[in-house]
């Protein structure tokens, strides 16, 4: 399996157990699933009080979006110009650390033209989007992009390719 963690800050963003698609050379899909967490009803053998009845536990289930429960993903929130200002400072770190892991200047270059191509096309459709920041809460690192699929059910989210490193496990 592989983990990727984000580029700049370390954080754990997704991994390989995810069918990740490649989008526009530049970002990774994945959908996901909901899943519901708590409410573990643990039994340990002992008989409920005769005099208390049914000792009933608290209803502490909740339903979360699994690759955000996994990766200790946070919820924040952009307008449109403070999330292009980010998206631009973000780039530009990206950038330098491909250049300091040796990439080429087709790979970069690749990367920028892409990268803007697909920058277009979340600000198009910006209010469709939730905004996700790795556990570390460092608000230099990867912005993750929540959205749903056209049945408006399927939760999917989209990183940045040249954004990630890889980690074997």
């Amino acid at each position: 399996m592989i983990i990727f963690k984000d580029i700049i800050t370390g954080d754990e963003i997704i991994s390989d157990s995810y069918n990740l698609k490649l989008v526009d050379g530049v970002a990774y899909e994945a959908d996901c699933t909901r899943i519901t967490i708590g409410n573990d009803n643990i039994d340990i053998g002992a008989n409920p009080s005769a005099e208390e009845g049914d000792e009933g536990v608290e209803d502490t289930a909740q339903t979360v979006i699994d690759v955000v429960h996994s990766f200790r993903l946070n919820e924040t929130s952009f307008d449109k110009k403070s999330y292009l200002s980010h998206l631009k400072t973000y780039m530009k770190k990206v950038k330098e650390a491909m250049k300091a892991n040796d990439a080429s200047e087709d790979e970069i270059k690749e990367f920028e033209k892409g990268a803007q191509s697909f920058a277009k096309k979340i600000v198009a459709n910006f209010k469709d989007y939730e905004f996700l920041i790795g556990e570390s809460m460092d608000p230099d690192g990867m912005v993750i992009l929540l959205n749903y699929r056209e049945d408006g059910v399927t939760p999917y989210v989209t990183v940045w390719k040249h954004g990630l490193t890889e980690m074997k496990v």
